[in-house]
């Protein structure tokens, strides 16, 4: 429970139509292993003490007294597990008879949610037994409590009061308006939906975009219980299809089998993703809240947490987000250039990755644009710290792009410059480096000038983030289209770029992967042994580190804590706590004390969920103190 986690699971018991004690049975082992599991929140099927097959059944009340007292053995039976659990049967009221879920914790009945929209088409004849709990506002007597049976019911927890569970059942799901749309605009942060939905081929994928849609408009968790083993086959099969979705990613799932679904829910991160958007809306309409307690716990993490997760892990799905972020970022240069009439282009080309992407960014907005590519003009820049490694890649780069390619060795110029200032050729202190980065930047500058073009700028989104840039140097352009991007993208657009051109170019292929091979480096201090000096994840750290900082740290808002907690379960094999903890403190140094340098960025694309432009995602004063992010970091 803490840091917002909350383990949440969807159960399939094995049941038999109409045995409402050997249902009972298989309800109590499946919630006490649950509860073994440190699951705090558990959805069971529509109807399962029943089933959902009764069919005529239903109407006796041999059956539903069945189902009531089947329900008291599961309340003194489970009243000393710490868990909150949605069980479904059908109720009596007032002459008419609903389909409910009966949200039970530790032995008492905190309510009972009647479905809404009862399906009466195709195989469904809901109709025949139940009535729409739609607007309904009662209570009822059952297993001698007194619960409301109400629709718009929210269960919160007190000790984590983020925790809001809203309960809809199966056709609710499918309906225009389904009950979780308003359960969500009321506070419910996670929708529990106990379902009996048949299978039949190609429902499961539909079902499968319901749950994670739904999950994602509502900006919720979203845990679906189905249907499984032991329901009548006479017409139906039921698959036991359990789902855990959140936000509109698949947490967990499981199909054709009974048993137990889990996985955790982030409900912090809900909160804080709901506070984001002005757009999420908020209702003050009647309801009823109930609230349950929970022991405080460290939940387990079992849910997936990806080491790079500006990247998606499949490689066809990584494969088509670079073909989109390619297109993406060459749009918005496309556009610019049309704007400005701009004659050329001007890259600075260091033969690494920043400057490399950019040139590939730009020749194919040219290309988009109908111009040759020999209108983008590359720049290197050799100086102090310029291996003949990173020269030659830069050249052999230019040339397979067929862009103009063009060498300003800038080092009498730098040395001037020091003389003028001062500046002794043995103090290699940032002035010396800062200075060559300066340099660099005015070529680019003054060529654009000469050619009426524009200086598209190189620098991307984790080196802003740590402010590793040179201010009024390489932090500098006229157009920045790596700006949104981290460097762990970086790399794998590079490298998608170099398998696009095996087959047509294999020499691009062989210069961009050897660009992918070269240590990280802005090669602003001299060489040693013909070898670069000066790496970049030396000095600031793994870059694989601070983007796994950035996108939890900036994109979710979480605490130095959770960041580190997630880095824990991510990355520790790789790099080991103390170094994560290291590293972790130096990002959020860093990224307190050089937001002054993102205020005053140039114009650039936003390609995914993250940007820093001053314009865009991110609003911070140039000033703002880390005192309390670097105190909870030093109780860790």
């Amino acid at each position: 429970m803490r840091d917002g986690f909350i383990k949440a699971a969807a159960g399939t018991p094995k049941i038999r139509v109409a045995d409402c004690e050997y249902n009972a049975e298989q309800i109590i082992a499946l919630m006490k292993e649950a509860a073994e599991q440190g699951v705090k929140v558990l959805a069971l099927p529509e109807l399962c003490v029943t089933g959902y097959t009764c069919g005529d059944l239903f109407l006796q009340d041999t059956l539903l007294q069945g189902a009531e007292d089947a329900l008291s053995r599961i309340l003194e039976e489970t009243s000393t597990l710490d868990m909150l659990t949605a069980v479904g049967l059908p109720v009596r009221c007032q002459n008419e008879l609903y389909n409910c879920a009966a949200v039970i914790s530790k032995g008492r009945i905190l309510g009972l949610v009647p479905k809404n929209h009862i399906p009466n088409y195709g195989e469904f004849y809901e109709a025949r037994w139940f009535t729409s709990g739609e607007g309904l506002d009662s209570s009822v007597t059952l297993c001698g409590q007194y619960p409301d049976l109400y629709s718009s019911q929210l269960f919160v927890c007190e000790e984590m009061p983020n925790l809001t569970v809203g309960v809809e059942l199966c056709e609710d799901l499918w309906a225009v308006m389904p009950p979780s749309t308003h359960l969500a605009a009321l506070g419910a942060t996670v929708i529990l939906n106990l379902s009996a939905s048949d299978e039949v081929a190609g429902k499961s994928a539909y079902r499968r975009q319901l749950v994670a849609g739904q999950s994602a408009r509502l900006v919720c968790g979203y845990v679906y219980a189905d249907a499984g083993e032991g329901e009548s086959t006479t017409d139906l099969v039921f698959a036991g299809h359990n789902m855990i979705a959140e936000n509109g990613a698949l947490l967990a799932e499981k199909r054709f089998d009974t048993g137990l679904t889990v996985s955790e829910i982030d409900v912090d991160r809900l909160a804080f993703e709901r506070r984001k958007m002005n757009t999420y809306d908020t209702q003050n309409t009647n309801w009823v809240r109930a609230t349950f307690s929970l022991r405080a716990e460290e939940t387990k993490l079992t849910r997936p947490i990806g080491k790079n997760p500006f990247v998606p892990e499949d490689h066809g799905d990584r494969q088509a987000r670079c073909e989109e972020i390619f297109t993406i970022a060459a749009l918005g240069l496309k556009k610019r250039l049309e704007h400005t009439r701009a004659s050329c282009a001007v890259v600075g080309l260091s033969g690494g990755l920043d400057s490399t992407l950019a040139l590939l960014i730009t020749a194919r907005a040219f290309d988009m644009l109908g111009r040759p590519r020999s209108d983008v003009l590359a720049v290197t820049m050799p100086c102090f710290g310029t291996t003949s490694r990173t020269k030659s890649n830069a050249q052999v780069l230019a040339e397979r792009i067929g862009a103009d390619f063009r060498t300003v060795d800038i080092g009498e110029a730098v040395r001037v410059h020091f003389r003028d200032i001062g500046q002794s050729m043995d103090d290699l202190s940032v002035t010396f480096e800062n200075g060559q980065a300066r340099e660099r930047t005015q070529v680019l500058m003054d060529l654009a000038n000469q050619r009426g073009g524009l200086v598209i700028g190189t620098g991307d989104l984790s080196e802003l983030a740590l402010g590793w840039a040179t201010y009024n140097g390489d932090h500098m352009s006229m157009y920045g289209v790596n700006g949104s991007i981290p460097k762990t993208l970086v790399r794998h657009l590079t490298a998608y770029a170099a398998e696009e051109a095996q087959e047509a170019d294999p020499q691009l292929t062989a210069v961009l992967r050897d660009i992918l091979d070269t240590p990280v480096s802005p090669e602003l201090l001299p060489p040693k042994e013909g070898e670069i000096a000066q790496r970049t994840e030396d000095l600031v750290g793994p870059y694989e580190l601070h983007d796994f900082f950035l996108y939890y740290a900036i994109r979710w808002g979480f605490g130095p804590r959770k960041v580190f907690r997630l880095a824990l379960a991510a990355l520790e094999e790789d790099y080991g706590r103390e170094t994560i903890l290291k590293w972790l403190k130096n990002f959020y140094r860093r990224f307190f004390a050089q937001q002054f340098k993102r205020s005053c960025l140039p114009d650039g694309p936003k390609v995914g969920t993250l940007a820093l432009s001053p314009r865009g995602d991110w609003r911070m004063p140039s000033d703002a103190v880390n005192t309390l992010w670097m105190r909870e970091l030093e109780t860790l």
